[in-house]
Parts: structure tokens; sequence; C-alpha cells
């Protein structure tokens, strides 16, 4: 038997199963999808579970049940792409005749000393459990201090205020304001929450290093005191990536072809935060590279021309908690309780397979 085989289960990855298995599958073909985990974690939804407004098991998606996949557990440590096998920890090289490296992002920091240490992560399930047994170990009137103004720290501040109004909640970023990257309108409706749900919101802090309870700003003499520090200042591709020897962007993420292919090894197709892609790494953008990698195999076992059109993406939707949101669509923001709900929504659509 041929192996098609999908290192990630994860948005990006499961998409390119699913797609496979809805598909006509050759005979002498299975799919093997690698994962640490024995089902999908929403990842966007991480939020919620360290701030404790959601339990861990409303985010967890099964793998697909079918007589053409294999789900394999383990964690993935190398990948010989000339004898075509990866290695995974405790057990023996797995061949594939196509992969799909699909493992998502790690944490980012910057070269700030310490951070990585003395901060509480949310880019895994695993992390995210620590990080609300953190948070919810703090006592009233603690102080809470969230890394990063981007979307991630805005969702995490917003839902810990919800769920903890006991706590000084800050969010400290290096620019000078929140959401950066989104209309001034967007930015200045959030920060109008933040200021009357008592969120603070500190700017210009250009963080040099990291100690227990303390942060320190090259731009102040003084230290910034924090009992639980949760880091979402900035993501990269994870280690086993980082450690490839291959054309990179300055992002460190896999240059790749128009058919998401690693160019000199057209067996290999890279999907979701590991990819150069010229989009923000995203669920949306993860999930539309899978279904056009089914659509290139679909091609290649039928001995077409695989012809593939513009990844478009939909938006990006925040939550302020469970009854307030933002959202931008194309050129159009949106505000309130109406993004809220359509974030509720997509969330349903994605733990029921419908994208």
């Amino acid at each position: 038997m041929k192996r098609f085989v999908i290192l990630g289960g994860g948005y990006g990855g499961l998409t390119v199963a699913h797609a496979l298995l809805e598909g006509e599958l050759p005979d002498d073909t299975v799919v093997v999808l690698i994962d640490r985990m024995p089902f999908q974690g929403l990842k966007t939804e991480y939020y919620a579970l360290v701030a404790g407004t959601s339990p861990e098991v409303d985010l967890r998606v099964a793998f697909p049940s079918d007589p053409r996949l294999i789900v394999t557990y383990g964690e993935v440590t190398d990948i010989n792409l000339d004898e075509k096998h990866i290695v995974m920890a405790g057990q023996e090289p797995l061949s594939y005749d196509w992969l799909v490296v699909a493992l998502g992002c790690t944490d980012k920091y910057h070269g700030i000393e310490g951070a990585e240490l003395h901060s509480n992560s949310i880019q895994t399930m695993a992390s995210s459990r620590k990080t609300y047994m953190a948070l919810n170990d703090v006592k009233p009137y603690g102080q809470v201090s969230i890394v990063g103004g981007g979307l991630s720290g805005v969702e995490v501040a917003a839902e810990l205020r919800e769920s903890r109004p006991d706590l000084n909640i800050r969010i400290i970023d290096r620019g000078p304001s929140i959401l950066s990257a989104f209309p001034g309108k967007l930015q200045e409706y959030v920060s109008s929450w933040f200021i009357e749900h008592e969120v603070e919101m500190r700017g210009h802090v250009s963080l040099h290093k990291l100690e227990d309870g303390v942060l320190y700003d090259a731009n102040s003499t003084s230290p910034i005191l924090s009992d639980v520090t949760v880091w979402t200042a900035g993501i990269q591709p994870v280690a086993l990536v980082q450690r490839m020897n291959l054309p990179k962007d300055n992002q460190g993420r896999l240059i790749i072809n128009e058919h998401h292919q690693l160019p000199d090894y057209n067996d290999v197709f890279i999907v979701g935060d590991c990819a150069s892609l010229p989009f923000s790494p995203s669920a949306q953008a993860a999930e539309g590279q899978g279904k056009q990698v089914a659509e290139v195999m679909q091609a290649i076992w039928t001995g077409k021309t695989p012809k593939l059109g513009k990844i478009k993406l939909k938006g990006t939707l925040g939550s302020l908690g469970k009854k307030d949101g933002f959202g931008l669509m194309g050129r159009a923001t949106m505000l309130g309780r109406v993004p809220r709900l359509v974030k509720s929504g997509v969330l349903w659509m994605s733990k029921h397979h419908f994208g």
C-alpha cells in the first residue's frame, strides 16, 4: 500500500484528511494521520480554556473514522526528505509516498531573556491547561499581564475579565495601540470596551527581560510586577521546521510553490503556520490550503494538471467575552453582538466538520 502521511491533525491537516476521504482515493493508497493528541484541539478557542469559560471537552473534535484512514499518535522528531521517511520518538521510522507537514506553530520570544521560562503559553492544549491552572490560582486582586495586543491577547484579556472580575488585568504591547493591524474604528471600539471593563492597556513597552513575577521595560526604570504573565506576542513554525535546511521567508516559514509543495520535493506539501503564504497564519488559510492539497492529489492520481484558484479568506472575527465582539469582513467592520454570534456559528460549523 502507498502511504499519504499527514503530520498534524489541526485545521490544515484534518482538512486534507477529510477532503481526501470525501474524494476518490486510489485503492492502493491509505491515509495516515499522525498527531500527539487523540483529537483535534480547536486552537482558535484556547483563550476560553485558559480563562475557564469553556471546558476542554467543548474544544475537542474527533478524528474521522474510516477504514482508509490510519490514525497514529506520537511525537515527530525528524523528517528525512531524501529517504522519504519520518522519525518518531520511541517508534520505528515510517516511510511515505506523499507527505503533508501541518505541524503548526510555537511561541516566538524575540530573544527576550527569561520570556519562555517566566511566561505562560496558549499554543497547545497542554500548555493552555497549565496556563488555566496558573490563572485559576491567582488570588483575588492579583495582577495578570498579557504580553501582546493582537487578536489572541485581546481575546484572552476579555474572556479572563468575564471569568475573573476580581483580578487586575493588563495588556502590554510594544506598539501604541492594541490590534494595530486593524482599522482605527475597530481599535477604538475594543479599547473602549477595555476601559469600561477596567482592563489596563499599556503601550510602547519594550520588554528586554522577564523574571519570576517581574517584567523589565527598556523604556523605563520601573519594573512591571505580575503574578501571572501570559505570552501572546508572536508565533513561529515549530522547532522541527526551524531545523530544516530549506529556503524560508523572513518569518522562518518554508517557501512553497503554487501547489503548496516544496520546490525540490514535490511529494511534500507544507500547510498552515509552517508555510510561507501571502497572508498571516490563520485557521482559514490552513483549511484553504488543505482543500487545495486534496485537489492537487486528485489531479495527480487521475493524470491531470492541477489548476488551483486563489485562496479567499472570509475575514477575521474576535470575541470580547461571550456577548460582545468584533469582525473585519473585507473592508467592512462589524462591532457588537452580531460578530460574536457569527463567531459562535463558525465554531459550531468547525466542530461539525462544515469548514
